[in-house]
């Protein structure tokens, strides 16, 4: 009968096609009946695990804290009741620590990791007693990290010296493993907590028992902050026989030996064995500082016969030399093959404007200048770079107003940063804005009082616009005291005595500071001095040879339309 009645329904529906169907059933839906339970938030893990990363992300540790928290007491996951103690001992909540800890016991969170979370804890109630038993509870687990930990824990400590004390009694040398980073990881944590005795006892004690490079370069460390260059020398070069393959430990050796004035000995250690982008780096510098350009070439050819991989890991590098050797194209080039992902791709544009410049197209300078204010706009730092760059550029271009205006807008982003309140200070002086010129240097003083560079920059501008020369003189005098050798200073304090009419001591000052520095400013300030006391001959000889130095310079194409009959 059921069967038959399927059919005749079937069969019903097959002679009226058209017709709508009806609906015949009425009734509460099988959907309708299903009740879905709906947690409040405060039961809810994943609720509470949002509710901690939004406060993450938005960097309010305290309510992430507490939405960690609570997510421990309802998960079942050791690793919700390890970051709910994290976030606790964070932000101190003594009380929400204690119930975090005891949640990832029940958990059964690691040893090593909760005697550590209860070390943390007591350090940070100050209880001196509970911290040493859980630091030896660390030792016991037999954890093979329990050292780091140990010191991870003592340098989280906000009392150093109650840190120290405890490092002295737990990582005795009695008690370290037979594994040299333990020693010096102590070694160094003592150095840092102020215990140098210690330091230097487990120090000592490291390269006794070990003999390897990395104990002997601690112990040089230790030698040469003590004072002791020789001893440094002498342990990081059995630090490098010892592991001659080891390019941390003869970057560390060469850095020595150039502070203590060995730079050729520095640059050899780094020529010899394996090579890496930090030896480049060094080895350029210190061909640049000897201003060799023979050992540049030779680095600049080494490095671009190896491997393609060596010499893009190296472009920014390759630049650099490039630039110190002339190749201003070559430079360019290596610039524009730097990474997107190379941390140096910043100052590989920066370095390709200022080339371009160098080459006159200021156009191509100014462009990519541009194209970094608009990728790091929304990067502070080096946006206010790249607005000075551009005041820079124009002040070199003698664009003074265009370089005010790149100042300004990077005031705009740092207000009443020094740096580009002095630069903007310089752009409007030499735009002839000197009451604008005035207030930036002044406003540098009031934030950093008796700054050097701009005590001598109001000092000069009011000198060379017979203003306040009282005040000018008591600023450049002060600048003199700081920087009594500083051929700058000396050139203010020589055009000041220039305004005050007292030419033998301007034609003094001047005569020492253009023998120091041959600079154009320098030289055409003593010219003036010359020519006013008479003496035309030697005063062209001056601005003669401040045009083979500057051609463009501002200050002598004023001098020389004063000057010339």
């Amino acid at each position: 009968m059921v069967l038959a009645s399927l059919m005749a329904a079937a069969t019903g529906c097959a002679v009226a096609p058209h017709e709508a169907p009806k609906a015949t059933r009425t009734g509460v839906q099988p959907l309708d009946r299903l009740q879905v339970a709906i947690l409040p938030p405060e039961r809810d893990v994943q609720a509470q695990l949002m509710a901690g990363d939004f406060a993450l992300a938005g960097n309010d540790l305290k309510a992430a804290a507490t939405a960690y928290g609570q997510a421990a007491q309802l998960s079942d996951d050791p690793r919700v009741a390890g970051r709910a103690t994290e976030l606790a001992l964070a932000v101190h909540d003594q009380a929400a620590t204690t119930r975090a800890i005891d949640r990832w016991a029940v958990l059964h969170g690691k040893p090593l990791e909760l005697a550590e979370a209860r070390a943390r804890a007591a350090l940070d109630r100050g209880d001196t007693v509970e911290a040493e038993r859980q630091l030896d509870a660390m030792i016991a687990t037999g954890d093979p990290d329990a050292w780091r930990e140990i010191g991870r824990t003592l340098m989280s400590a906000r009392d150093a010296a109650q840190a120290g004390v405890l490092l002295e009694k737990i990582a005795t040398p009695q008690r370290l493993p037979n594994d040299s980073s333990a020693w010096l990881a102590m070694s160094e944590l003592g150095e840092n907590l102020g215990r140098h005795d210690y330091a230097k006892t487990v120090g000592d004690g490291a390269m006794a028992r070990f003999h390897d490079g990395t104990t002997y370069a601690w112990a040089a460390q230790q030698k040469f902050r003590a004072g002791d260059k020789a001893a440094a020398k002498a342990l990081f070069a059995k630090a490098v026989a010892k592991d001659p393959k080891n390019t941390r430990l003869r970057l560390a050796y060469a850095s020595v030996l150039a502070q203590d004035g060995d730079e050729k000995s520095a640059a050899k250690l780094l020529a010899t064995g394996p090579q890496d982008n930090d030896t480049y780096t060094m080895r350029m510098t210190l061909a640049a500082r000897a201003n060799d350009k023979a050992a540049v070439g030779r680095l600049y050819d080494e490095i671009r016969h190896r491997s393609d991989e060596v010499q893009s890991d190296n472009a920014f590098t390759l630049g650099q030399l490039a630039e110190l050797l002339g190749k201003q194209e070559d430079a360019l080039d290596w610039y524009a093959a730097v990474g997107d992902d190379d941390p140096h791709i910043y100052d590989a544009s920066v370095r390709s404007a200022v080339v371009l410049h160098m080459q006159g197209k200021d156009d191509d300078a100014h462009e990519i200048v541009a194209e970094l204010q608009t990728t790091y706009a929304d990067r502070p730092e080096q946006l206010l770079k790249a607005f000075a760059l551009d005041g820079e550029l124009y002040m070199d271009a003698h664009q003074f107003d265009a370089a005010a205006a790149s100042y300004d807008k990077a005031l705009r982003v740092k207000p009443d940063d020094t740096d580009m309140l002095y630069g903007r200070g310089l752009a409007y002086a030499e735009a002839g804005k000197i009451d604008l010129s005035v207030a930036d240097f002044r406003r540098v003083l009031e934030i950093k009082p008796g700054d050097i560079e701009a005590s001598n920059a109001l000092g000069y501008t009011l000198a060379d616009n017979d203003r306040d020369l009282g005040e000018a003189q008591n600023l450049i005098e002060a600048a003199r005291s700081a920087r009594p050798d500083d051929p700058s200073v000396a050139d203010s304090w020589g055009w000041l005595k220039f305004r005050q009419g007292q030419l033998d001591q301007a034609e003094s000052t001047l005569r020492n500071a253009w023998l120091k520095r041959k600079d154009a400013d320098i030289g055409v300030h003593l010219a003036e001095v010359l020519w006013d006391r008479g003496e035309h001959d030697e005063a062209r000889k001056v601005l003669n040879e401040v045009r083979r130095i500057d051609p463009k310079n501002a200050s002598l194409e004023r001098t020389e339309r004063k000057l010339r009959p």
